[in-house]
């Protein structure tokens, strides 16, 4: 596995990913925002993780449209079924697939979504030509993906701190994850899947934490640098913190940490 695709084990970090769900869910409503979701509209979102942006639209609608959350992870996928249990939910299940690989029909689905995956498929040009494929004629498609590695902040910093004390196979995936940030990929990419009618928009949202301190801790608890912090001695764990913490000192306002972060959100219509 190269470094630039040294993803997190989706499966193994499920039931903690939700400790990120407050930061990025400026991400989810922009995208939400984007589609003209009418009663009767049968939704797919893409790469849906522990369930959103797909519960929060169900929670909205109670039931007039029907929505289908995949992904390929099955721990997310069991992550995201239980609440829609726990919440008796009604018009919207999850199902573990690959987006390069939809088992659904063409044509199919009214609106799709994707927040935060398109960049992390095997194949991004399979899954974004699975996603016009079981689009409807005239449907519409709204997906992010992370911007620039610069304009990716709290990964950068990761990727800087331990670029000198890991080897570089176990590298933060900072290439991977900002792999369709740079000027002009994304739009080439949707051109060579066959999407010609779209726009696309530069954005910025910020996590959000009342201390570095806080930070920090949802870094390490949600276990999604496990595989960096592993492969160092436990004596340099706090030489980490205490570099990352140098970094976010720029971002430390009269209201908290304040660390913001660039997207690119792509819509459009098949």
């Amino acid at each position: 596995m190269g470094a630039e695709d040294n993803q997190p084990d989706w499966n193994r970090i499920a039931e903690k990913f939700d400790i990120w769900l407050p930061q990025i869910a400026p991400v989810g409503e922009a995208l939400l925002n984007s589609l003209d979701i009418v009663p009767g509209d049968r939704v797919l979102d893409l790469a849906s993780g522990t369930g959103e942006p797909a519960l929060t639209l169900a929670r909205r609608n109670r039931g007039d449209i029907e929505i289908v959350g995949i992904d390929s992870a099955e721990g997310m996928v069991r992550v995201a079924q239980a609440k829609v249990g726990a919440e008796n939910l009604s018009g919207i299940r999850f199902e573990c697939m690959p987006a390069e690989d939809l088992r659904f029909a063409d044509n199919s689905f009214d609106r799709v979504l994707c927040r935060f995956g398109v960049m992390l498929f095997e194949s991004p040009a399979k899954g974004l030509a699975e996603m016009r494929r079981v689009l409807k004629p005239g449907g519409q498609f709204a997906l992010t993906v992370w911007g620039t590695p610069e304009t990716m902040p709290t990964l950068y910093w990761a990727y800087k701190v331990f670029r000198d004390r890991i080897e570089a196979d176990l590298y933060p995936p900072l290439i991977k994850v900002t792999s369709l940030g740079g000027l002009g990929v994304l739009d080439e990419l949707l051109d060579q899947t066959g999407f010609s009618e779209y726009v696309i928009e530069s954005q910025t949202f910020q996590y959000q934490f009342d201390s570095f301190d806080e930070y920090w801790d949802a870094v390490e608890a949600s276990e999604i640098l496990k595989q960096q912090f592993d492969a160092l001695a436990s004596s340099e764990r706090e030489a980490i913190r205490d570099e990352v913490g140098t970094f976010a000192r720029n971002f430390v306002t009269d209201h908290g940490l304040r660390i913001p972060h660039d997207f690119l959100l792509g819509k459009g219509i098949k």
